[in-house]
């Protein structure tokens, strides 16, 4: 009984997979991982900022005493 249902159950997975499942197209893949990327960019470039600024202010700050 066990057997029966697990092959059921992959027959639906299966099938929503191929009918009901909404695919992207490769454009619209390729424009999904441009913004990724250029996000991803972006905020490496701000953090790497923050933490030279932050860098700098602690050097100053521990350079009074």
């Amino acid at each position: 009984m066990a057997k029966f249902s697990f092959i059921s159950y992959l027959k639906e997975v299966n099938n929503e997979w191929m009918h009901k499942v909404s695919w992207p197209t490769w454009s619209e893949l390729q424009n999904s991982a441009i913004v990724v990327s250029v996000a991803s960019l972006l905020i490496a470039i701000v953090v790497y900022l923050m933490d030279i600024t932050f860098s700098s202010i602690l050097e100053h700050f521990y350079g009074l005493f």
